[in-house]
């Protein structure tokens, strides 16, 4: 089975990543997925403010797990076996790491992220990417079809919270 690595930020490529990391199993890819959220180091004023390095990590924590639950949610309706990961360092190091660490076989991922979303073409970290990696890389770009079909999702998934109980 394939291990595909979605490296998560929040973004609409991200979440379009991830739609697209679906179709390809729709369409026979028997694969896993393994969600990471990379969440950049503190900064000079975070750590002289927060006074306890555990207090930053509690919150960068919090905000990578945040971020990552939309994915999560497209998964976990989609029956995918995943798992996630809250790490902290520099993005297109720590996603080389991850995939390493998790066995990952490719990469599906945003080619910008929110960092960088007026950007033209790919973003800092697709680019690393697609230059470092050992594993192919599928960058993705978010377009109005799948807005058209994030916006479908919603609906379905708003009206099965919604159904009354059959009983």
């Amino acid at each position: 089975m394939m291990k595909i690595l979605l490296p998560i930020d929040g973004s609409p490529d991200a979440l379009a990543a991830v739609r697209h990391a679906l179709r390809l199993v729709e369409s026979g890819l028997a694969a896993e997925m393994v969600l990471v959220n990379v969440q950049v180091p503190a900064s000079l004023y975070e750590v002289v403010t927060a006074h306890d390095v555990e207090v930053i990590e509690q919150v960068r924590t919090g905000a990578g797990a945040e971020l990552l639950a939309p994915a999560e949610a497209l998964l976990q309706a989609s029956g995918l076996p995943w798992e996630s990961e809250v790490v902290g360092g520099y993005p297109s190091t720590m996603l080389i790491e991850v995939l390493e660490n998790y066995g990952c076989d490719m990469v599906v991922m945003g080619a910008r992220g929110m960092a960088e979303p007026d950007a033209d073409g790919l973003g800092s970290v697709a680019e690393a990417l697609l230059e470092h990696s050992p594993v192919p890389v599928t960058v993705v770009r978010w377009a109005e079809a799948t807005q058209a079909e994030a916006e479908a999702e919603a609906d379905s998934m708003s009206d099965s919270a919604s159904a009354p109980a059959a009983g």
